[in-house]
Order: structure tokens, then C-alpha cells, then sequence
């Protein structure tokens, strides 16, 4: 039918070349409404629902690219603060170990002056030991001298040893009582 309308005005004449005929006039007005319907109807819902998407798909991508800023910044703080108590701990802990230190240091030092001290009461003891020990060794080889000596000043023999013993413990008497008068 749009054939027939198109070749009637066809037929009609040739006009002026500006002004387009009825029949292109007609079908171009229904091609128009067929591709308005077409995109209208089933292209533009597609395009809109598309661009819907899009959009929900960016700002869902900004929100948990802020939720993630957000998560990330938050792990940083718990980060900095456990970098901070770790700090903090690590001090303590080398003030702790160096009170350890000087105790341990106080400790062995009182130890070690105990040590000596004690050291130096046995060698005390021990020379007072030698020092008795000499003195009476000294006090018989003297007493035995002395009295071979005395007797042969005297010329009899001294033999006894009781009164020998007597002899010689009364002369070192007396010599150690003088030499005490000549220290004071």
C-alpha cells in the first residue's frame, strides 16, 4: 500500500526539487516510527540499564575503595601503636637486663671481696700456724744449744732433760720480757 501511494505521487508531476514528495514524506515519517519504536522500546531500557549498572559498579568501587582506605588506615594505627608498645616493651626490657647486670655485678663483687677476706684470714691463720710452728722449733733448737753450750762453759753435762727444758724455758722468758721492756 505504501508502494502504491509512492508511484501515485510519483506519477503526479515533478515539482520543485526542494520540496520532497508526499510518498518520501510518508515513508520516511513510518520508517522514523518503526526505528523510534525499535530503540525506544528494546535498545534505551538496555542503555539505561547498562549505565545503571555502570554506575552502581563505580560508586560500589569508591565505597569499598574507602571502606579499604578506611581498613588500611585503622591497620596502620594498630600497626603504629603495636610498633609503639614493641618499643616500649624493648626499653623495659633493656633496663630490666641492666639492673640485672649491676646486681649480678654488686653480687659477685661482695662475693668476691668475701672471697678474699677470707683468703686472707686463712693465710692469716695459716702464718700464725707457721709463725708457732717456727717459734717452737726455734725455742728447742735454742734450749739444745743453749745447754751444750752452758755445759761446756760449765763444764758438766746437762743432760737431764726435765731440768734442761726448765733451764732453757726461764732464759727465753726472760729474753722475751726484756726485749718487750726495750720495744715500749
Amino acid at each position: 500500500m505504501v508502494v502504491k501511494a509512492a508511484s501515485l505521487l510519483a506519477a503526479e508531476g515533478a515539482g520543485n526539487p526542494l520540496i520532497p514528495h508526499t510518498y518520501e514524506l510518508v515513508v520516511g515519517i513510518f520508517a522514523f516510527l518503526v526505528v523510534f519504536l525499535v530503540v525506544g522500546r528494546m535498545l534505551v531500557p538496555r542503555i539505561q540499564k547498562t549505565l545503571a549498572e555502570r554506575t552502581d559498579a563505580i560508586e560500589g568501587g569508591i565505597k569499598r575503595a574507602e571502606e579499604a582506605q578506611a581498613q588500611a588506615q585503622e591497620l596502620q594505627r594498630q600497626y603504629a601503636a603495636n610498633l609503639e608498645e614493641a618499643r616500649r616493651e624493648a626499653a623495659r626490657l633493656r633496663e630490666d637486663a641492666r639492673e640485672q647486670a649491676a646486681q649480678i655485678k654488686v653480687e659477685l663483687r661482695e662475693e668476691a671481696q668475701a672471697e678474699a677476706r677470707r683468703l686472707v684470714e686463712a693465710a692469716h691463720v695459716q702464718i700464725e700456724a707457721d709463725r708457732q710452728a717456727a717459734f717452737a722449733q726455734l725455742r728447742t733448737e735454742i734450749g739444745r744449744l743453749s745447754t751444750e753450750l752452758a755445759g761446756r762453759i760449765v763444764g758438766e753435762s746437762l743432760e737431764d732433760e726435765a731440768r734442761q727444758s726448765r733451764i732453757v724455758d726461764r732464759f727465753l722468758d726472760e729474753l722475751e720480757s726484756s726485749n718487750a721492756q726495750a720495744v715500749r
